[in-house]
């Protein structure tokens, strides 16, 4: 089954063409050239992509056995934090505007400073069955989880945290509202990539209707009418300035496609 997707308006960065996309039913092992699109929060799509994926809403639900969470890859975080904050269930806390499926979430092991949304996860369930959390690879804002993710399994933590679910808050009130893929560089160790793009004169440079905002230096943002073209001008001369100027060579941690 095809479900016919435009990524100028589903992504949040707001580019992309119009695309038929493959609907996942049940689990099964993809062929290596079809890329899983999830809630498009920290992509950018270019206008010839290869074949995409995406989970169907038979992996969005929240089942609750009183010890465990099993979260589907497709339940979008917002969902998450609600259903914790009514239960009572702390952890999730850092789900705090952070946007995107729960697949997503966990595959590049999202967060904020310290807190991974890996903290307090069990399991995840993959084509090749359930990996438990010693057997992956988690790190900054990665996981090194092949292949898609299905479901979910998480520890119940009695106490939702609503002192820490206000710093989250705060830590991110200084990102921009415009449209885009989150933060566009990981941090280099003992560094932050939005002090080095301001540093290298990035924080506001623009390129046709792409630009690094003048708000927090690392958000690529679309001003309007953006175009896949330009944003990878400006990915390209960012990362070239900042390796010139401090040798740092910085990591997207957006996914181009």
């Amino acid at each position: 089954m095809q479900k016919k997707i435009d990524f100028s308006r589903y992504t949040s960065i707001k580019i992309g063409p119009v695309k038929d996309v493959y609907l996942i039913e049940d689990i099964e092992q993809l062929r290596e050239n079809i890329f899983l699109v999830g809630g498009g929060n920290n992509l950018l799509i270019s206008p010839n992509p290869p074949s995409l994926a995406m989970l169907s809403k038979k992996f969005d639900f929240i089942k609750d056995d009183g010890c465990d969470l099993h979260v589907g890859a497709a339940t979008i975080g917002g969902k998450l934090l609600s259903y914790a904050k009514k239960h009572d269930i702390g952890g999730f806390e850092l789900l705090q505007k952070l946007p995107g499926t729960l697949g997503g979430i966990v595959k590049m092991n999202a967060g904020l400073k310290e807190f991974c949304i890996s903290d307090n996860l069990k399991s995840v369930l993959t084509c090749k069955g359930w990996i438990e959390k010693k057997d992956i690879n988690f790190s900054y804002r990665s996981s090194g989880i092949e292949g898609v993710i299905y479901e979910i399994l998480f520890e119940r933590q009695a106490g939702f945290d609503y002192e820490r679910l206000e710093v989250f808050k705060n830590m991110r009130k200084n990102q921009p509202s415009n449209s885009s893929a989150g933060s566009c560089f990981k941090n280099p160790l003992n560094d932050y990539a939005g002090r080095l793009l301001e540093q290298a004169g990035f924080k506001g440079k623009r390129i046709g209707n792409m630009a690094f905002s003048d708000i927090h230096a690392n958000f690529l943002i679309n001003l309007g009418g953006g175009t896949y073209d330009d944003a990878m001008n400006l990915i390209k001369e960012a990362q070239k300035a900042v390796l010139e100027k401090f040798g740092i060579k910085l990591e997207l941690e957006i996914k181009v496609i």
